[in-house]
């Protein structure tokens, strides 16, 4: 959250009783009767470990990684746009996207698939993408291993509620240009939705996730709000199952327009693993990935991270 933005090692004991991702959200201050009504907030270019991150709205985000979860020591405090993290609701903190913004995101390794409502810069870990909250996690079936390989997408609609909700100017012309048509001018996400038998040999997930417990109660540490602005409702914990496909993690070392620059690091970086360049078009233009791996695991992955930066400053964590 806000005042002290600190990185927090993931350590296996203090998995079910922290944040069990390894980094702490932006936030932390203790929250006054009255308190917790949220602002629209984007917010300045902001420096952690050497790394520069640029708040901006974006329409079209969608990415891919690994995500993290916090509990109980930010419960109760301020988040980075003012309102009262509450470990009980669907929210997470994110480090570039406007505060809120509604993100779905989706559990690569069971399929299943949340909203959640970003209100908190974070997680400053290099390797992590999104922090959530505990009953986020626990609603995405990762609370126990701390982390999980996801995929995070923008819900455009609800994010332009969100915000115009919490005040900001504009809302509805600007955003509502930035945004992608209708589902029904768009039939190629209307075929996405529709369920779709899995490829031979893929894993699907059960249409019936399994059982899950009861929203834990809140510590006491809230302090009673007496006259305080009416907020968004809470997003409601519906849960959706997509198919499993099969999944690598990669470090993504960079991205760039010309092969000649992709190959160059792509030469340097070989002492650290098996390396590829892989061409994407990204707003029309072609671009050159490259990364290095796959790696089996999560912490297989943060190590390659930490080995990667000192080749290229801008790697980072995604899953393919």
């Amino acid at each position: 959250m806000l005042r002290h933005p600190l990185r927090l090692a993931c350590l296996a004991a203090l998995a079910l009783s922290l944040a069990a991702c390894g980094s702490a959200p932006s936030g932390g201050e203790n929250v006054p009767p009255g308190g917790g009504k949220g602002i629209y907030k984007v917010g300045q270019p902001y420096q952690i470990d050497g790394t520069w991150y640029y708040p901006a709205e974006d329409w079209k985000y969608d990415e891919t990684g690994i995500a993290s979860w916090y509990g109980e020591q930010f419960h109760g405090k301020y988040t980075a746009n003012g309102e009262i993290f509450d470990l009980n609701q669907l929210t997470a903190a994110h480090r570039t996207l406007p505060m809120p913004t509604v993100v779905r995101v989706t559990n690569l390794e069971n399929g299943r698939s949340i909203e959640v409502r970003v209100n908190d810069r974070g997680p400053y870990a290099r390797g992590r993408i999104i922090d959530m909250s505990r009953r986020a996690a626990q609603l995405l079936g990762f609370e126990g291993q701390g982390t999980a390989k996801v995929r995070v997408q923008i819900d455009v609609p609800a994010s332009i509620q969100a915000a115009s909700l919490a005040g900001r100017r504009g809302t509805e012309p600007e955003i509502a240009a930035a945004a992608p048509p209708p589902p029904q001018a768009a039939p190629v996400k209307a075929v996405a939705a529709e369920p779709l038998p899995a490829p031979p040999g893929v894993a699907v997930a059960t249409n019936k996730p399994t059982p899950l417990p009861p929203a834990p109660t809140a510590p006491q540490n809230l302090p009673p709000q007496p006259g305080q602005p009416i907020a968004e409702a809470p997003l409601p914990e519906t849960i959706k199952v997509v198919p499993v496909q099969p999944t690598g993690i990669y470090v993504q070392a960079g991205a760039f327009a010309s092969i000649d620059r992709a190959v160059q690091l792509k030469t340097r970086l070989e002492k650290f693993g098996p390396v590829n360049v892989t061409s994407a078009k990204v707003s029309g233009m072609n671009m050159y990935r490259v990364r290095v791996g796959p790696v089996a695991s999560v912490d297989q992955a943060d190590a390659l991270l930490n080995q990667v930066i000192t080749a290229s400053p801008e790697a980072r964590i995604v899953v393919n």
